[in-house]
């Protein structure tokens, strides 16, 4: 099984996104490297905070994904509500998960902030198979989003 080196992997993100900042151009850019980069990852994207209290999808990779996530339902409304990574290891025993592909077994939900540290987005990430993230992955994404974002 193919598993991500983050320093690798932020090496190779900010020399292609060198120069750019678009949000949408590199969430576009973000989606395809991680999706790419291991096995575990089944769905790959960005839900963009376009009014109060909503996410709305954006740049991803895999299945359709929900096109709209308020900020009091789901994973990802729980990530962009507290602002904290949520690690999900059984998306079934999570109150109010938002089932929006029946393959999703767990999930990783970061929250994205700019250099204002206003939250533009979250990044959601979900696997196929049981407890496929750990602190690991959300310390190497969170250190990628933080260099690509807020810088």
């Amino acid at each position: 099984m193919m598993r991500i080196d983050y320093a690798e992997l932020e090496k190779i993100v900010l020399s292609l996104t060198d120069g750019e900042d678009d949000p949408v151009a590199l969430m576009a850019t973000l989606a395809c490297e991680l999706h790419h980069s291991d096995d575990r990852f089944d769905w790959t994207g960005f839900y963009r905070v376009t009014a109060p209290e909503m996410l709305k999808i954006g740049p991803y990779q895999g299945g359709h994904g929900c096109l709209v996530i308020p900020f009091s339902h789901g994973v990802c409304g729980a990530a962009a509500r507290t602002g904290e990574a949520q690690l999900v290891e059984d998306v079934d025993a999570f109150p109010g998960h938002i089932a929006c592909a029946s393959s999703t077994r767990s999930e990783i939900v970061l929250p994205v902030r700019d250099a204002s540290g206003a939250l533009i987005a979250v990044l959601d990430i979900d696997s196929n198979q049981p407890a496929a993230f750990d602190a690991t992955d959300a310390a190497g994404l969170a250190g990628i989003l933080e260099q690509v974002f807020a810088k």
